[in-house]
């Protein structure tokens, strides 16, 4: 089976132009446990970004997009509770052609199906980032996933991305208190919609805002931007036996012995670990199961603010731009 995509060949900067082009790739044989998707709509994510920068990681041509919604139009033998004509989403896997594709053949272990009460757009915001955020609070922090069972403040650097805006909304969800970080009018107004307590601003003194609100330490802390730049702070902000957790890499080594006098832990997330090392791919279909739960009870809301209409090496540039501009709030999903 032949697909359109929109892939590049070489690793670009934006500023060297529009190196997306259109091309058709053959798709894979299915095994036991995959399904044919027709993409409905994606999200475009910060490592879509930083992929489409490196060009590494991924097959040429390199075929970008992990969030979607999709209809199933084939079925491995082993695949359960999915038939043929079922909505479903999920968040994709670095080790195959992604969803920047009018066709992808995606594992349905790392699915959930739809209902009909869930639009498409809305729902194609939020796969990666609620795995994300979910991993990193319930599986790294070791917090309780069940409504307000957890005590504690969480700080969030960044509060107004994608995973920021998701993980606040979970967190107030199981109980926390969530204080997050934010400079502009416009992404302080987002972050404070999305349930935060407290609002400080990541361009002054981080430990002199906390101790006005009365805060030494904190027992939760998660860095989504600029991992090097906070990593010392944070340490010292932590409480004892606290966590400390990014989904950023870091350009230099970190001093995890900062942490050891106080029992610290440090989280690294990343959502694409289960899909590389084959390992308990089955969970993230799972989690996003339980994301379509609080939807339907409206204990979360989508983070969509933004959408483009089309299917074109122009649209994708175009979202591109608007994600790497660093003042996306929320997402942005482009609808074929």
């Amino acid at each position: 089976m032949i697909s359109r995509v929109i892939g590049f060949e070489k690793g670009f900067q934006l500023s060297n132009g529009n190196h997306f082009e259109t091309y058709e790739v053959m798709l894979p044989k299915l095994n036991k446990f995959d399904v044919v998707v027709k993409n409905l709509a994606t999200s475009i994510n910060p490592v879509d970004t930083k992929l489409r920068q490196s060009g590494k990681g991924t097959a040429q041509p390199h075929v970008l997009g992990f969030d979607s919604v999709g209809i199933i139009t084939q079925i491995g033998s082993d695949v359960e509770k999915l038939q043929v004509g079922d909505r479903i989403f999920f968040a994709g896997t670095t080790t195959r052609y992604g969803s920047y594709s009018e066709q992808q053949v995606v594992d349905s272990r790392i699915t959930a199906k739809l209902p009909s009460d869930l639009s498409t757009d809305s729902a194609a915001a939020l796969p990666l980032t609620f795995i994300t955020a979910y991993e990193m609070l319930f599986e790294k922090m070791n917090l309780i996933p069940e409504e307000k069972q957890n005590e504690g403040t969480l700080l969030i650097i960044n509060g107004a991305g994608g995973v920021g805006s998701v993980a606040t909304q979970l967190a107030k969800w199981a109980g926390l208190t969530v204080v997050t970080t934010a400079s502009r009018k416009e992404s302080k107004a987002w972050t404070e919609k999305m349930g935060a307590d407290h609002v400080i601003n990541h361009h002054k003194d981080l430990t002199k805002q906390l101790s006005k609100l009365g805060y030494k330490s904190l027992p939760y802390i998660l860095i989504l931007h600029s991992t090097d730049r906070y990593f010392d702070e944070m340490c010292d902000l932590l409480e004892p036996f606290g966590h400390l957790g990014s989904i950023v890499g870091a350009t230099k080594d970190l001093d995890m012995t900062k942490l050891k006098n106080k029992s610290g832990s440090f989280d690294w997330e990343y959502m694409f670990s289960k899909t590389d090392h084959d390992f308990n791919v089955a969970s993230q279909g799972k989690i996003l199961e339980f994301l379509v739960e609080l939807l339907q009870e409206k204990k979360i809301q989508s983070t969509l603010t933004k959408i483009i209409p089309g299917f074109s090496p122009e649209v994708f540039y175009q979202g591109h731009q608007i994600v790497e501009s660093n003042e996306m709030i929320g997402k942005l999903v482009i609808h074929y």
